[in-house]
């Protein structure tokens, strides 16, 4: 092999490397249970119309999601508990200012049900619902890596997904959010996404993150949940890795 082709070598395998790096240490200083696995799906295939088996397997979860929020209030349910607190522990005290996923369950709860989107977003979003854990994706060619959940700093911008006219709606400093090294992929830790590394019907590489906090809900079996539908419905190849206390920067 020629040195330039050991370079070009290196220089690609550098670059897989560096977009699929997930490093949470800066949030462990204050959240030490914080714990997030990140998902590498490739070559996926979106299909905006649904397929009948995703329909009926996400119909189930919709039911199972509208008996757990009508048997109990949302505020009682432990892994948005823990949420909730966490955001108030970074200054969020505005109750329009929920997590990800609690967001998702209480439009179940408002008889709206689960968004259908397209395969992937269906996926992710059912699996949120069933293991109550924040899942997010983001395109893979949009991603500056390496990828890190830390707390917001002069400079940073946010761009809010879905918005008519983007406009800038910078973090506030001490905000805890999630970032690749040009920009924010996500405010308020999993609240709501920047619509800059979003997915779309084009995606064919997907970076996704399963979110755990205060020893609630089971990781591993979401994401190994996840994978498989991930597998079945999008057609992906998947690996992923969990970032936690004992190991705060995993790569894939």
């Amino acid at each position: 092999m020629t040195v330039v082709t050991q370079l070009r070598e290196y220089a690609k395998s550098e670059a897989v490397s560096i977009a699929t790096v997930l490093d949470i240490s800066q949030v462990l200083e204050r959240f030490p249970d914080f714990r997030a696995a990140m998902v590498v799906a490739e070559d996926l295939t979106l299909t905006p119309e649904t397929d009948p088996a995703l329909e009926t397997a996400v119909a189930a979860i919709e039911a199972e999601a509208a008996a757990l929020v009508s048997a109990r209030p949302l505020a009682e349910i432990a892994e948005l508990q823990v949420w909730r607190a966490a955001y108030k522990a970074f200054g969020v005290k505005k109750t329009s200012y929920r997590s990800s996923v609690e967001r998702l369950l209480k439009q179940v709860q408002q008889g709206r049900g689960l968004p259908r989107i397209n395969s992937l977003v269906d996926s992710y979003n059912a699996m949120s619902a069933r293991h109550r854990l924040p899942v997010g994706a983001d395109d893979l060619a949009k991603i500056a890596g390496p990828l890190t959940f830390r707390f917001a700093r002069p400079g940073d911008d946010f761009f809010a997904l879905g918005a008519a006219h983007p406009a800038n709606d910078p973090p506030k400093l001490g905000e805890v959010v999630y970032a690749d090294s040009e920009k924010l992929l996500c405010r308020r830790w999993n609240w709501y996404q920047d619509g800059r590394s979003a997915t779309d019907a084009a995606t064919r590489g997907a970076v996704l993150t399963v979110q755990s906090l205060g020893g609630v809900g089971r990781l591993e079996p979401a994401v190994e949940e996840l994978c498989a539908w991930l597998r079945r419905f999008c057609g992906a190849r998947t690996a992923w890795a969990v970032a936690d206390a004992d190991t705060p920067r995993v790569d894939i």
